[in-house]
């Protein structure tokens, strides 16, 4: 399956009124994404993370600047860029099948529908649970569902929002990797949220760091490690390392403003 799904900030400003008066988010921050790239954001809580991911979803607007899909401006929602939250969102009276495939059935595209259904739970690890509902699930096995169901509509573009934030250590371990492949075997442009350092540097081609608001970049660490990522390796630890470093640097910025 091949994609486009460039994504490019330009100029971005963002603000939010408050009882105080505007607060800038982010201001002037330039980002881009290439075709098929995986690229972890990081940096400060309040730096505007999760609200620069709903702006490139066509949920926001900026105040300034230009937020582009496939080199066009972002002028609203669009199936082909899809949001995944960490709350997982499934439908609860719904089926596993029936709630990967809500999108496609909702849009009309219903063309052999059950085959494309199969083939993502098979890709998510989730074979025979077709017709369990979310509730008999685990949190893991729930978000596994989540990604199927952002798959189904053939994206070129995931926004994932700290994804696997609300899972226990050990289930999170598991479902970095697990998302690692799945990102890999789709093709899809990503862009992650997480405050994890391991899990940067599993998922990611490129960690970008944003400083405390209003924010900017403040480092990219290039991750050419090759795939599935050793964790005990040598070369592993020194990208953790640069990674921590860069975050390091954007909370010392933070203290010094």
């Amino acid at each position: 399956m091949s994609h486009s799904g460039s994504l490019s900030l330009a100029q971005a400003t963002k603000s939010y009124p408050t009882a105080a008066g505007q607060i800038a988010v982010f201001r002037r921050l330039d980002l881009d994404i290439a075709p098929g790239e995986v690229l972890c954001l990081m940096g400060p809580s309040g730096c505007g993370k999760s609200t620069l991911l709903r702006i490139l979803a066509g949920l926001e607007r900026l105040d300034e600047g230009i937020a582009s899909f496939d080199g066009g401006p972002i002028e609203g929602p669009d199936p082909r860029r899809s949001l995944v939250f960490q709350d997982f969102a499934l439908f609860p009276w719904l089926s596993v099948a029936d709630n990967v495939a809500f999108g496609p059935r909702a849009r009309g595209r219903v063309e052999d529908l059950e085959r494309r259904v199969a083939d993502l739970l098979e890709l998510v690890g989730l074979s025979g649970f077709e017709r369990a509902t979310p509730r008999s699930l685990s949190g893991g096995m729930a978000q596994r569902v989540a990604l199927a169901r952002a798959l189904a509509n053939d994206p070129e573009v995931l926004l994932l929002d700290e994804p696997l934030g609300a899972l226990d250590v050990q289930t999170r371990l598991e479902l970095q990797d697990a998302v690692a492949r799945i990102l890999r075997a789709s093709g899809v442009t990503a862009l992650v949220v997480t405050h994890d350092f391991d899990e940067a540097v599993v998922l990611a081609d490129r960690v970008v760091v944003l400083g405390p608001r209003p924010a900017r970049v403040v480092r990219e660490v290039a991750v050419t490690l090759p795939r599935p990522r050793d964790r005990a390796s040598l070369e592993f630890e020194r990208v953790r390392a640069r990674v921590v470093a860069a975050t390091s640097e954007a909370f010392t910025r933070g203290r010094a403003a």
